[in-house]
């Protein structure tokens, strides 16, 4: 079990990664779920993860304060609205795609300004 809990932990870890650059891809919420696994399955894998400089502070910060930095904020929110309207305007041909873009930019932009903004 532990050998399965590493492993979607590892997944968990990169798609976290991954929303680092990937606007619709959210980050926090995949590296606080590769935390609970690595603390169910490795220790060291845990440890290196809250301790790590780029990714630790992502998950200590929202564990802690449950709020996001502003600067994230905008940089998020900027990015969700210049990656999604351009799938609308320039990638969906039929209009119910365009909107259901434009509806998850909404929905995005909504969950990101539901958290706290960390000062």
């Amino acid at each position: 079990m532990k050998y399965i809990l590493t492993a979607l932990g590892l997944i968990a870890l990169g798609l976290g990664i991954l929303g680092i650059f990937l606007p619709v891809l959210p980050t926090t919420p995949f590296l606080l779920l590769a935390a609970a696994l690595f603390l169910r399955s490795s220790r060291s894998l845990y440890d290196w993860l809250l301790n790590h400089p780029k990714l630790g502070p992502y998950i200590s910060n929202f564990m802690v304060h449950k709020s996001i930095p502003l600067k994230i904020k905008i940089i998020s929110v900027s990015m969700v609205w210049i990656t999604l309207l351009n799938c609308a305007v320039f990638v969906a041909e039929h209009w119910a795609f365009r909107l259901f873009f434009i509806a998850l930019a909404v929905g995005i932009t909504a969950h990101i300004l539901s958290y706290k903004t960390m000062k």
